[in-house]
């Protein structure tokens, strides 16, 4: 841990009031959720900011009476400020508000970003506040649904080591399940997140495409039950639950796919061979794909994307 994040901390970090008012600056998908979950467990929501109409009725939906302000406002009205924008837009946000003095001493400056820890927040630290990373891992849909889905949802936890405590109690309180993330592992942390669940939705977007090219009227209906079976046998038995071409070897059929790919979604090419030359990998180092069928596959791989 950067030892400025133990420096300076006041003796009462880890003995927080048991109920405090909550501001949310950046009122998009997770924040208002957070702010409502946190509701439910006692807290109360005093403010939020939005900068688009979306987002200003989202809060008026989940926040019902919730003043809409500025976010020198938000940090001026609660002691538990959530920090809910891009991740692009973090640092400059928490210098800005530190620079002009919007940050309080003693005040919870938590984020939710998955790619930073609390080192951005070293400006509101430096001004005396509190930093908390607390990253929610799951995707919002922006509506009261997500308050429900927090019951028993992941969060990505980083704090200094006085604030652990009060940082996993936030996310129990809020019905989440605490888990402790270094601060130097959380680009690696995220990058895991993002090829599971960003890439996931992309994957299952092109086969419904090529499904419903293929003449099929609900692919969601025909994937669901096959993704569903996969996901949990991937969860449960990682590279032993591979199955398909690939994992046996069957390289005339990796290339009637390629050649079918070609003629009706060129697109999907890429992706295909990207994909299939992990499994193949995957499949070779566990032994699932024998090194005589390997040759032949990996050949057709090699030149998939040339013809």
């Amino acid at each position: 841990m950067n030892a400025s994040h133990t420096a300076g901390l006041p003796p009462e970090a880890a003995d927080r009031p048991a109920r405090l008012t909550v501001g949310v600056v950046g009122a998009g998908r997770v924040g208002p959720a957070l702010a409502a979950s946190l509701k439910l467990a006692g807290h109360r929501p005093v403010a939020a900011s939005g900068v688009s109409d979306t987002s200003r009725r989202r809060a008026a939906a989940l926040l019902p009476g919730v003043a809409l302000v500025e976010p020198a406002e938000v940090l001026a009205r609660a002691e538990l400020v959530l920090l809910t924008v891009p991740d692009d837009a973090l640092p400059g946000l928490v210098e800005g508000l530190a620079a002009t003095g919007a940050v309080r001493p003693g005040q919870l400056l938590v984020h939710t970003s998955g790619r930073y820890g609390t080192d951005v927040l070293d400006p509101g630290l430096r001004a005396g506040a509190l930093p908390l990373a607390l990253h929610p891992v799951m995707t919002f849909t922006g509506t009261s649904v997500d308050v429900q889905r927090l019951a028993g949802c992941s969060f990505g936890v980083t704090a200094p080591e006085p604030l652990r405590m009060a940082a996993e109690a936030l996310v129990v309180e809020m019905g989440g399940e605490p888990e402790w993330i270094e601060e130097s592992a959380r680009p690696l942390y995220h990058a895991g997140l993002a090829i599971g669940a960003n890439h996931l939705v992309t994957l299952v977007a092109q086969a419904m495409e090529l499904l419903r090219a293929a003449g099929v009227a609900e692919p969601g209906r025909m994937l669901g039950p096959l993704l569903g079976a996969a996901l949990d046998n991937a969860l449960r038995s990682g590279d032993s639950a591979l199955t398909g071409p690939v994992a046996r070897g069957d390289a005339g059929t990796v290339a009637a796919h390629l050649e079918e790919l070609r003629k009706y979604s060129p697109q999907a090419v890429a992706s295909y061979l990207a994909m299939a030359r992990a499994t193949a990998d995957r499949a070779l180092a566990s032994g699932m794909l024998k090194p005589e069928f390997a040759e032949a596959l990996l050949g057709v791989l090699a030149e998939g994307g040339t013809r």
